[in-house]
């Protein structure tokens, strides 16, 4: 293929000159092909400025629905004044020229776009050096860390996004028709058992890449109920992620060993047990060591940090599950006394819901509510309750509210005002409030706080 002179040559970076000029005599040749390229390909990708503005005439002429031709564009560069500066109606020629046909520009797109992420790469790999060269950087290692994570996760982000698709490429068409032949006991894409019937009758599990909040006032069992949860998904040989903000992971150890051991939850942290109990606890903290749930309890998180190290933990160890305790200490990328809270916390749940897919594994957000709640006479809450709720409404595919009433009276007071009905001590509503596959609902379980355990009300065992 004939380069053309205005090209430049000095080779600095990774670029593919030919795979550019391809692109533009491919276009001149036949405009319709942009609709192949322009959902993934932009200006920027290419590494000659004038073959980037020659593309960026011809997506304006594509968005402006003006067909696409030699005698187009060059119009489109006169009106820009800049026919001259990308090398005149010569250049453009020469690009026809150099182009037989148009039938492979997606293969020179990719190979353009490639050339770009490797330029990035290069780029990030100077940053990354001056973050390291950066003595006081040995003072916050953990800042340092995350700071390189996020120039590399940004170049990832490059890659084309999901374009239209015809319906009959969809999966659930596809595997219909043609199931896919894979090991059956393959359930790398299969729901995530709650572990509580009556939870998972009206759910069916946690599906993969749903984003799933369980909301409640502080108090309520909210991380009690995640954690058996995520118990219960780890005893099916799941691997289990839990970002634990609010407590440490010798709390969450103590927690899951007493819920698996059905032993007083303030025992074991005071260590006051008895001979039968310790061999219990013993059995149970055996137990948990052979799981695989992982646990990261760092107080401060960020939105990018933690969408960071779920996806590490997803290439070092695997991960079916993601337990995230809970989402209002997590600090957003704005910051400052600007910063919109509501808007923050919008940002946080655009990116559990972006791992939720990313990664294709259920996430479970803890998340408060706001104490509108508690000036209502039922107590009962509501999708608007959700604190600072922004988008987590709008990004979750299924909310759940944990409701109490021994929570929100005391026994006199229930007695009061309902004095034929027994005291609902132990008993809690879990309202599935939003189901974007299916009904809602409201479940009745039963809950020990001693134990730090619930359980469907069919189920024993909560004596």
């Amino acid at each position: 293929m004939q380069e053309p002179t205005a090209l430049p040559s000095d080779g600095s970076l990774p670029s593919n000159l030919d795979a550019e000029v391809s692109i533009i005599g491919s276009l001149l040749i036949d405009g319709d092909a942009i609709l192949r390229i322009e959902p993934f390909l932009r200006p920027e990708h290419f590494y000659s400025e004038q073959n980037a503005e020659i593309y960026t005439a011809c997506r304006e002429l594509f968005m402006e629905s003006v067909g696409i031709d030699q005698e187009t564009v060059r119009d489109r560069l006169i009106a820009k004044d800049i026919l001259e500066d990308v090398g005149g109606d010569a250049y453009l020629s020469a690009a026809v020229a150099a182009t037989p046909h148009a039938v492979h520009i997606v293969d020179y797109a990719r190979l353009v776009h490639n050339a770009y992420v490797i330029r990035q790469l290069g780029q990030a790999g100077i940053q990354i050096n001056e973050i390291g060269s950066d003595y006081s950087n040995t003072r916050d290692v953990d800042s340092a860390v995350k700071a390189a994570e996020e120039i590399i996760f940004k170049i990832g982000q490059t890659y084309e996004s999901a374009d239209f698709l015809p319906i009959r490429d969809a999966r659930s068409i596809t595997e219909f028709f043609d199931p896919p032949r894979i090991d059956d006991t393959d359930e790398s894409n299969q729901p995530i058992a709650t572990g509580f019937e009556s939870l998972d009758r009206v759910l069916g599990g946690f599906h993969r890449s749903d984003m799933i909040v369980l909301a409640a006032r502080p108090g309520f069992g909210k991380s009690t109920l995640a954690l058996n949860v995520g118990l219960n998904a780890a005893k099916n040989g799941k691997t289990v992620g839990i970002f634990s903000l609010e407590m440490g992971i010798d709390q969450v150890a103590h927690r899951l060993a007493a819920a698996h051991a059905r032993i007083n939850i303030q025992n074991v942290r005071n260590d006051h047990l008895t001979p039968a109990e310790r061999d219990r606890l013993s059995d149970a903290y055996g137990y948990l060591s052979d799981m695989r749930i992982y646990v990261d309890d760092a107080a401060l998180q960020t939105a990018s940090t933690l969408s960071a190290k779920a996806r590490r933990l997803k290439l070092q160890a695997g991960l079916d599950f993601l337990i995230v305790d809970y989402m209002q200490l997590i600090s957003g990328s704005s910051s400052g006394r600007e910063a919109n809270r509501v808007q923050e916390v919008s940002e946080i749940s655009r990116y559990l819901k972006a791992i939720a897919r990313d990664l294709n594994i259920p996430v479970l957000a803890c998340s408060q509510l706001n104490r509108a709640v508690e000036q209502r006479k039922s107590h009962e809450p509501r999708l608007a309750d959700l604190r600072e709720s922004g988008s987590i409404e709008q990004d979750a595919d299924v909310v759940m509210f944990i409701h109490r009433d021994d929570k929100n009276l005391s026994e006199e007071e229930w007695n009061r005002r309902n004095p034929t009905q027994v005291y609902p001590r132990g008993l809690t509503q879990i309202m599935i409030a939003k189901h974007r596959h299916g009904p809602t609902a409201n479940i009745e379980m039963s809950v020990r706080d001693d134990l730090g355990r619930f359980s469907s009300i069919s189920e024993p065992g909560m004596d």
